[in-house]
């Protein structure tokens, strides 16, 4: 079986890289913080100390790193990913990213001599515990098929978009429709309970109307019980907002909803929601 490295054990990554190890894929792990390795360790994992110790020798590496800075360090930085992987392998970029820097990755992964996909992922923690993602894919459509077994393992769906950066670009619209969507319920819950009205009642007319769907649904229940158990943190959806509103401006289009909802997720963050479940956004209201 291909020798797998893995580069970012958080929320998502251990779940993606647990499923692989389950599936019998030799893995190579490597996280900042190495303590978040352990569990993959004990299910015999190899943890390597840098991101090019995970990458050297593996037919596929996959990264699932936070932002655009996180993503430039593990593949360009010192000791990182392309400094050491082999030509002819596939590389992964998992991350929610922005569709420039990826392009700019896919052409310095090109001239180490990989094929290179953007390969975001819709789903949160239980979906890549469970291995039902969705893969969002830019990139050769070759170099997808080879793969295809290792996508199986933590996936439900697979979709090949087109060339590099239209994975990243769907992404990102996929989660400015999350973002809005999330930011008008939480101003909709706070207008019902600042007005009084039963709010049992009035949420479950609403999630079981029009404006109901399985997102509405989940966090308007994180919302009223105050739980924010981290699903998706809330700072990454502002990250993401960020990123969708400056790509979509350079298509013209102004993502006025999207900057409301940003103001409200930054709101969040700046008093100290930014950690928590996005679901938290509601209390920059309360």
């Amino acid at each position: 079986m291909e020798q797998i490295g893995f580069i970012g054990l958080g929320i998502m990554g251990s779940g993606m890289a647990s499923r692989l190890l389950k599936a019998g894929y030799p893995v190579k792990v490597y996280n900042r913080t190495l303590s978040r390795a352990a569990p993959l360790q004990n299910m015999d994992a190899h943890v390597a100390a840098t991101p090019a110790e995970a990458a050297r020798a593996s037919d596929v590496v996959i990264s699932m790193v936070a932002d655009d800075a996180a993503s430039r360090s593990v593949w360009l930085g010192e000791n990182g990913i392309l400094s050491s992987i082999k030509p002819g392998a596939v590389a992964l970029e998992c991350s929610t990213l922005s569709p420039k820097w990826i392009r700019e990755l896919a052409q310095a992964a090109k001239e180490r001599g990989c094929e290179f996909l953007d390969a975001p992922v819709t789903g949160s923690k239980s979906q890549a515990t469970a291995g039902e993602l969705q893969f969002l894919i830019g990139g050769h459509a070759a170099a997808v098929e080879r793969i295809r077994p290792v996508l199986s393992v933590m996936s439900r769906n697979v979709i090949h978009l087109g060339d590099n950066g239209s994975g990243a670009l769907l992404k990102l619209i996929n989660n400015y429709l999350c973002g809005v969507q999330v930011a008008s319920l939480a101003e909709a819950l706070a207008a019902i309970e600042h007005s009084g009205l039963n709010r049992e009642r009035a949420l479950e007319m609403l999630n079981k109307g029009a404006p109901g769907s399985p997102l509405i649904n989940a966090l308007s229940a994180r919302m009223v019980s105050r739980s924010y158990d981290v699903n998706f943190v809330l700072h990454l959806m502002e990250k993401d907002l960020t990123y969708a509103i400056s790509e979509a401006r350079n298509h013209g289009v102004q993502f006025e909803t999207g900057r409301a909802a940003l103001k409200l997720f930054e709101l969040a963050r700046a008093r100290g929601w930014g950690e928590q479940d996005f679901s938290a956004v509601v209390e920059a209201l309360r």
